[in-house]
């Protein structure tokens, strides 16, 4: 008689994390990384949390420990960045961030000796970047994905201005935010100790609202003004850095400021961009090809390489060379543009506006329609206990298109016939 290998909580934490639209295909190498994030206990423990957030009072309901211990947890694991703790009318609620952009990014968003950081992120080099499953989990699959470009602002003309909508704009991001926290840029710093970082700075990751306000509790990130995060903007503009941020109109949580050699978007970018991991922004660089000179300065600062030097075609000038764009992998940043000294690159909007999800929990529900995850949020136990999170998850789906609305009728039979068929055998 074969033997029954029990499950570890390692494999049910995983289980646990891909109950997220975007999850963390379960092999050894991620099972190395949980065992350095997470101990066994803390593991099995957080494999039982609910996706919505939740109060020490629900943790410790999950978990039959008493509320002093499970409080106690729950502030460990919030200092190390595996949950955010979140204080809504003087009750703090948590949540666990999916593993990107998430709690892998806030492992390496600070220099810290309880782990080692050079383990991980060879850990994190290898499951990234070359068994490569997550990265197309994460950023290939269905339309609706966790990020968006934002234009670099300065490159726009005044006739393009007033088509820039303010949501667009990373300094409205940071003009509206209550609470801004600056990090080391997880990238860089995993980079770093591969030996392959490039020299863009490392203190300018960026993040917004709540989850700004937890991370600087716990010193993974620091409390700045405004003033301080619009300078960091012009120093991302001065060093060719391309705004990636979360695809939501409000209350955007993070903007990235990345380099074609060390971001994992960028590079999933340049692998995949055919198939939009990042959604551009609504312009594109349009090229004056009678005054492009071919000096192609344009061409090695875009991080997604949509541009090349080709033949002008020019029966005077055989060897005269000009700008060709992709239009297909361009994401609209702006850096090209910034970069023409002779003006022959220059921004116009796109033939058809890229949508952008108007809320967090609408981009989350059209992620797990897209993916056939989207039980894991209408049948957890505790979205159901509340019926605000409930009719939020339902509102999304009744103002979705047909389409949408048709994938997710079906995802909600398929899960609530298996649950109908283990009751009944019950």
């Amino acid at each position: 008689m074969a033997h029954l290998t029990p499950r570890s909580a390692y494999e049910d934490l995983s289980d646990r994390l891909n109950r997220f639209p975007q999850g963390a295909p379960p092999s050894k190498l991620l099972f190395q990384i949980l065992q350095m994030l997470f101990t066994e206990r803390e593991a099995e423990l957080v494999a039982r949390l609910p996706i919505r957030p939740f109060t020490v009072e629900k943790a410790s309901l999950a978990w039959k420990l008493g509320t002093l211990e499970s409080r106690k947890v729950l502030d460990e694991l919030a200092g190390r960045g595996i949950l955010i703790d979140i204080q809504i009318r003087g009750t703090m609620y948590y949540v666990l961030p999916p593993p990107m952009a998430g709690f892998f990014e806030f492992s390496l968003m600070r220099v810290r000796h309880d782990i080692d950081q050079k383990a991980l992120s060879e850990l994190f080099y290898q499951y990234l970047n070359v068994e490569e499953d997550f990265i197309k989990a994460l950023f290939t699959n269905g339309e609706t994905q966790l990020g968006r470009t934002f234009v670099h602002e300065p490159v726009l003309s005044s006739e393009n201005s007033l088509h820039v909508l303010d949501y667009e704009r990373a300094s409205h991001v940071i003009d509206t935010a209550r609470h801004i926290g600056i990090g080391i840029c997880y990238c860089r710093h995993k980079m770093q100790h591969m030996e392959r970082a490039c020299d863009a700075p490392m203190n300018i990751c960026m993040t917004f609202g709540n989850t700004a306000r937890s991370l600087t509790r716990h010193n993974i990130a620091r409390s700045v003004d405004r003033a301080e995060a619009r300078d960091l903007l012009d120093e991302a503009w001065e060093r060719d850095l391309v705004q990636f941020g979360e695809n939501v109109q409000r209350k955007v949580a993070f903007i990235c400021n990345c380099c074609g050699c060390c971001c994992e978007a960028m590079i999933a970018a340049r692998k995949f961009g055919f198939l939009q991991p990042v959604h551009p922004s609504n312009f594109l660089p349009v090229v004056d090809r009678e005054t492009c000179s071919g000096c192609g300065k344009c061409v090695p600062v875009c991080p997604v390489e949509a541009i090349a030097l080709v033949s002008a075609n020019d029966p005077v000038r055989r060897g005269r060379k000009t700008v060709r764009v992709d239009e297909e992998i361009c994401l609209g940043c702006g850096v090209c543009v910034k970069n023409c000294n002779i003006g022959s690159l220059v921004l116009e909007s796109r033939p058809e506006r890229i949508m952008t999800p108007l809320t967090t929990t609408r981009r989350t529900v059209l992620m797990a329609i897209e993916r056939g995850t989207l039980q894991n949020l209408l049948f957890d136990n505790h979205v159901l206990a509340s019926h605000r999170a409930l009719a939020a998850v339902l509102g999304v789906i009744l103002n979705s298109p047909p389409v949408k609305r048709a994938m997710a009728a079906r995802q909600i039979k398929s899960r609530y016939l298996r649950w109908a068929e283990g009751k009944s055998r019950d």
